[in-house]
């Protein structure tokens, strides 16, 4: 997930947010919206894009039609024969973090044993990764500006303080502390129409880029075939695409949700999405991945491997804590992002060994205790876009089990 903005007023503001919302003391939505019924969830579409997406807790022909397509496009793209690997790429949130994630890509390229990836996965700060490492090598001078040039005044703007504290008082309607203009343009300018389209032309050769929002309403991950998206080669598709990166990076209360139109029953109803690192901190397997390593039909003869990279530390990390609301709030937020995410490490090691699937991790080292000075703090991604580009470029001991687990 992305970071909580930790400039010093906001620090007050976002846990005094936090214990109001839980109250639901909320005077009216900021955003009028007409939110998808509960007992339409499964009947919403998109217009033009019906067969794009997925529930990510439950079987989806969606996904399996793609997964079955991908095999016949691949054999197509290989003059009927099958490449003897299949490799793919889960990619996490972690926010500033994504720093070592794109080191690691960078390096893993320089290393010269950098695969091609079948699939691709991406959630939060990973999913705007996950482009880049998609369409691969050639992308990854355009993936080090991405995290080695920013700042927090390149990603947001928080809201003037008296806005934030009338919300608070229930006298305005605010959606979240800060205005994210700056990230809408910063993703504007990362995905542009080529880009699109080599996008599309990869997934016509039965390659797969799935991105995964939260359907803040439904407490469910959605996940999002990029790759069908990018075919449509339409001005909408475009808009729709950089909407999803945005989704999937917009931590709630932090930054404004995302509304998408769908149609149920007849009418016409919003779905809000924030970040995918709601639900999950990294895509699992099961319902996105499983799909194309199904153990079976053409899949069955070949070597099957899953590279996690795992953007933020998995150890504990001591911290003294002010005994007050505000910081006991904060800390209490990022101890539970910290352990859903090895959480789900722990769940992809167990559909892989079920599957016979390689399973491998990467993860921030011990090694490297630098700590940022603010949620976007460009020194501190340098040096681990450094980090992660050394360690990859060495050549990468990626482990086998997920975090103090013993064999």
């Amino acid at each position: 997930m992305f970071a909580i903005i930790k400039t010093k007023p906001l620090v007050v503001l976002f846990s005094l947010s936090a214990l109001l919302l839980t109250q639901g003391c909320s005077k009216m939505a900021p955003h009028p919206y007409n939110p998808l019924p509960q007992q339409l969830e499964n009947q919403a579409q998109m217009p033009g894009f019906n067969d794009v997406r997925a529930w990510g807790d439950s079987y989806s022909s969606n996904l399996q039609n793609s997964a079955t397509l991908s095999i016949r496009q691949e054999q197509a793209a290989h003059h009927g024969k099958l490449p003897v690997e299949m490799d793919g790429l889960a990619l996490s949130g972690g926010g500033q973090d994504g720093a070592f994630g794109a080191g690691l890509l960078c390096g893993w390229t320089k290393s010269g044993t950098r695969p091609q990836f079948k699939l691709v996965t991406g959630i939060s700060t990973g999913a705007l990764i996950a482009p880049f490492a998609f369409l691969g090598p050639a992308y990854d001078a355009q993936l080090k500006i991405a995290y080695t040039t920013l700042s927090d005044r390149n990603i947001y703007t928080p809201h003037n303080p008296v806005l934030i504290l009338l919300a608070l008082l229930n006298l305005k309607s605010l959606p979240s502390l800060a205005k994210n203009t700056q990230l809408i343009e910063l993703i504007e300018k990362m995905l542009d129409e080529n880009m699109l389209k080599q996008i599309a032309a990869e997934h016509r050769k039965g390659r797969r880029l799935i991105i995964g929002t939260t359907q803040f309403n439904a407490q469910r991950l959605v996940l999002w075939d990029m790759g069908a998206i990018a075919t449509r080669g339409t001005p909408e598709a475009l808009q729709l695409f950089r909407k999803i990166l945005l989704a999937s990076a917009s931590i709630p209360v932090t930054f404004p949700p995302q509304y998408f139109k769908v149609i149920a029953g007849g009418k016409t109803f919003d779905e809000m999405h924030v970040d995918g690192g709601v639900e999950s901190e990294v895509i699992l397997f099961e319902s996105a991945i499983r799909p194309f390593a199904q153990n079976e039909g053409f899949n069955k003869h070949r070597s099957r491997k899953l590279y996690i990279i795992r953007n933020q530390r998995v150890s504990p990390q001591w911290q003294y804590v002010n005994p007050e609301i505000k910081y006991m709030a904060l800390r209490a937020i990022s101890s539970l992002t910290k352990s859903q995410g090895i959480g789900d490490l722990y769940r992809l090691y167990a559909d892989a060994k079920r599957d016979g699937i390689d399973y491998n991790l990467a993860y921030i080292p011990l090694d490297f205790t630098l700590m940022p000075k603010s949620s976007y703090d460009t020194v501190y991604m340098n040096q681990l876009f450094d980090k992660g580009y050394e360690l990859g470029r060495k050549g990468y001991d990626w482990k086998k089990y997920p975090p103090d687990f013993q064999p």
